[in-house]
């Protein structure tokens, strides 16, 4: 399992994880300042941070594994 691919997958992992995490702060900055909605926005900050950290950090250590990290 130590193929190119298994490198540009997990890459690919933290980059899908890095967005998710910034749409997930985007939506809560419309949905706290724009309509004033506060637990929406936590919500949504929260949702994007803990999905977007995971796959950013399934992607990290498929990258561990492969020994492409120092």
């Amino acid at each position: 399992m130590k193929g190119p691919w298994v490198y540009y997958l997990a890459k690919g992992l933290e980059g899908v994880g890095l967005v998710v995490v910034l749409v997930g702060v985007l939506t809560s900055i419309r949905l706290g300042i724009g309509e004033q909605e506060g637990f929406a926005s936590m919500r949504a900050e929260s949702w994007g941070l803990a999905i977007g950290g995971a796959l950013f950090a399934l992607g990290w250590l498929l990258e561990r594994s492969i020994g492409s990290r120092g």
